[in-house]
């Protein structure tokens, strides 16, 4: 595949820039009519925490815990820092990037062409040709493209229950009521029915749940509550996916939550490095009531697809085997890259978190974590391959492949599925 990434722009020279922005312009022209990609897409639009979150914290009041806009955050692919809890790319970002690279197999040398203008025009060839980096919905350099390829409203630090770090972060609730505001917008722009046929077309991606968690076992809360509270979360997670399906949406992917109990931030935390098992036992309480809340789901609402991928699974075998996962393998499966203390557990890469000493390892692709809870780039790749096509053991009834597959075609009346 040729890269353009590392050509060296004449980014002053403005008649360079217009020549290649005319050139852009017949292409897209001549696309559309062609191949019609541009006119039928599938929208993907992004709700959760950290682990999904492309920048939205930049935009907020809120504080250094909760945001990642600094270095060596990014450092593997985004200069400056995006706002991404990563070294490079999330979840999301593979899974578009995969779903462009295998629905347009034969346009690959004008997608290669659009990476290379997007280091000269990030804004205008976000706006024409729905790079798979869906954008922060808060970042205000988007507001005027219209988000028909979708939007990423997830937000870190952020949980299903609206108390969850209230007054930092973006609740689960919110966002839900940032995608009502883009629907309206949509029916306005597009029309009623062009507008639905997007909705109903687009992939929901979740990911999030184990701040709620966290935020429960930091308040001492007894144990004899834990059920109550998990029924609690699944009842407002349910909330949102009704509200979404009420909207014509019919297509929803969901991450479980993952075992963070052992992971370097809460093993840093525990007395001998032990892992919390109260929150691994939560967590799993969570994955299998949502696993039934979505099995109803697909009774109630007809049409209704969804893809549940146990992310849980996946990451506990690379914390525990991480020299058998990856094309190179990953090295170190219990320590993050960078941090501070047992395990670099404690959050404080960066140096802008309370603690301005961490420590920084020298490739963060030989490690699962990033950071003491977050993934690395290279972990991300992995887990978004497999929520894409992995088989009913990973992802189920559905992987998210299909769900981009699936189209909805609409009459006055009804909608009804097409499997393509």
């Amino acid at each position: 595949m040729i890269s353009f990434r590392h050509m060296a722009v004449a980014k002053s020279d403005l008649g360079f820039r217009l020549v290649v922005l005319y050139l852009l312009l017949l292409l897209l022209t001549g696309f559309q009519n062609s191949q019609g990609h541009f006119n039928r897409h599938v929208a993907f639009f992004i709700f959760g925490d950290s682990l999904f979150d492309s920048g939205n914290n930049n935009y907020i009041k809120t504080t250094p815990e909760f945001q990642a806009n600094f270095w060596p955050y990014g450092e593997s692919y985004f200069d400056p820092p995006s706002g991404r809890f990563s070294n490079g790319r999330l979840i999301p970002d593979f899974i578009g990037d995969t779903y462009k690279s295998q629905t347009t197999a034969n346009l690959s040398f004008f997608f290669q062409f659009l990476d290379y203008l997007f280091l000269i025009f990030p804004l205008l060839t976000a706006e024409f040709a729905g790079l798979p980096l869906i954008p922060a919905y808060l970042d205000p350099r988007y507001h005027n493209n219209g988000f028909l390829y979708g939007a990423n409203f997830a937000s870190g630090g952020s949980g299903v229950l609206v108390e969850t770090n209230a007054g930092f972060v973006v609740d689960l609730k919110t966002q839900l009521q940032y995608f009502y505001d883009l629907e309206k917008r949509f029916r306005k722009d597009l029309g009623g029915l062009k507008a639905q046929q997007l909705l109903s077309d687009a992939v929901y991606l979740f990911g999030c749940g184990v701040n709620d968690y966290a935020v429960l076992l930091s308040n001492n809360q007894s144990s004899h509550h834990h059920q109550q509270y998990v029924e609690m979360v699944i009842g407002n997670l349910t909330d949102v996916f009704k509200g979404i399906l009420e909207k014509g949406g019919r297509k929803i992917g969901i991450a479980t939550i993952p075992p963070l109990g052992c992971s370097p931030i809460a093993r840093a935390q525990q007395l001998g490095n032990t892992c919390n098992e109260e929150l691994n036992t939560l967590a799993s309480l969570h994955n299998r009531a949502l696993s039934k809340k979505m099995k109803e789901l697909t009774k109630q609402f007809e049409g209704f697809m969804c893809a549940n991928y146990d992310l849980s699974t996946a990451l506990a075998k690379r914390m525990r085997n991480p020299s058998n996962y990856g094309t190179r393998s990953f090295k170190v499966g219990d320590t993050a890259c960078c941090g501070s203390g047992p395990f670099r557990g404690i959050f404080s890469c960066g140096g802008k978190r309370g603690i301005q000493e961490f420590e920084l390892c020298d490739n963060p692709d030989d490690y699962v974590f990033f950071d003491a809870p977050h993934p690395s780039e290279a972990a991300s790749r992995q887990f978004a391959q497999l929520f894409w096509d992995g088989d009913s053991n990973v992802t189920t009834p559905y992987n998210l492949k299909a769900l981009f597959q699936g189209t909805y075609r609409l009459n006055l009346r009804y909608v009804t599925l097409l499997k393509q």
